[in-house]
């Protein structure tokens, strides 16, 4: 699938998060190693700037130690 810049434009118009932004943590998601420590506090990182929410160095920890022992729930109605 691919994505126009009026795509981009719209999206960037309601979140205020830019094309690059968007395509910089799509790679990040897709040609990292989601095991590896660095990329994972990246995307944490990226994402928190994203929204405009706060992670705490605490959770931080605690979803890097979740996806790296591979405790994240396999469908979502185990996430609740």
């Amino acid at each position: 699938m691919e994505f126009g810049d009026n795509f981009f434009k719209k999206v960037e118009k309601k979140t205020k998060v830019s094309k690059n932004t968007i395509l910089d943590l799509a790679a990040k998601l897709q040609n990292g190693n989601m095991k590896d420590e660095k990329t994972l506090r990246e995307v944490i990182s990226t994402l928190s700037e994203m929204t405009g929410k706060k992670v705490t160095k605490e959770r931080e920890d605690k979803i890097v130690e979740t996806i790296i022992q591979d405790k994240v729930p396999k469908g979502v109605d185990k996430m609740f």
